[in-house]
C-alpha cells in the first residue's frame, strides 16, 4: 500500500500499486469494498484526482 486515510463517515481510502499502476479503494467501515478505480494510473496524483471525484475526502499519507 502506498497511502490510506480515514473520512468523516468511517471509511478508509487506500491508494495502492497495482500491476498496472497506482490505484484506490474504498473500505466502509464494516470491511466491505463499496469502491474502486476500474484502471491503473501512472501517477499517483492522477490516481489521487480520481478518488477525490469518485467521494474521498480525507488526506492520504
Amino acid at each position: 500500500m502506498i497511502a490510506s486515510c480515514v473520512a468523516s463517515n468511517g471509511d478508509r481510502w487506500e491508494i495502492y500499486s497495482g500491476s498496472d499502476g497506482c490505484r484506490w479503494r474504498r473500505t466502509a467501515a464494516n470491511g466491505s469494498i463499496v469502491g474502486a478505480s476500474s484502471q491503473g494510473y501512472s501517477s499517483r496524483s492522477d490516481c489521487i484526482d480520481n478518488a477525490r471525484r469518485n467521494g474521498m475526502s480525507c488526506n492520504p499519507t
